[in-house]
């Protein structure tokens, strides 16, 4: 789900600051629709809260593609971290009441390999409710929002191109 504006997440660059007004102002629905739908959707985050984390390290990293040296102003691409935080975590990267902690580019994966991402059910969910409250809360129109549609791989919410039987990237292009 995506606000239709030039601040598509996959498509922009540059900072958030640096965009023009409108879009900017479009952005900020979507980031504060998100979290709302986060809050109200996902149970483990009942009594928590989300932190809003802009940020692309590890895109900046020598070894990231593509390899090699990279600048700030050059590889930047705007795009936002909504972590949720439960009371009830015992993730000691997650602890509640601390800054959440990060792995080195290097170690990612091996992080990454105890966790769960949200499923396609809670996504469709968070999906759903993020377009009611840009419509309701924010008070706009269909033809501003991006269509979304369930891929017909794994039923994650994904923007719909034409049809809404396209897969996601991930479906369409598995890994080697």
């Amino acid at each position: 789900m995506a606000v239709t504006s030039s601040l598509s997440p996959r498509e922009m660059s540059g900072t958030a600051a640096s965009s023009p007004p409108a879009e900017l102002t479009l952005w900020s629905f979507l980031v504060a629709a998100t979290g709302s739908a986060m809050l109200g959707v996902l149970p483990p985050l009942e009594g928590g809260c989300l932190n809003y984390w802009d940020a692309g390290n590890w895109g900046l990293n020598r070894n990231a593609e593509p390899e090699g040296p990279k600048t700030g102003r050059e590889s930047r691409r705007t795009h936002l971290h909504l972590l949720g935080r439960s009371v009830a975590s015992t993730d000691p990267s997650w602890k509640w009441g601390e800054a959440p902690s990060w792995p080195s580019y290097a170690g990612r994966y091996a992080w990454a390999a105890g966790r769960e991402r949200l499923d396609a059910t809670e996504c469709r969910r968070i999906a759903a409710r993020i377009e009611t409250c840009l419509k309701t809360r924010y008070a706009m129109t269909a033809d501003q929002i991006s269509p979304w549609a369930p891929c017909p791989g794994c039923a994650y919410p994904t923007p719909a191109r034409g049809l809404a039987s396209n897969p996601c990237a991930e479906c369409a292009e598995p890994p080697p």
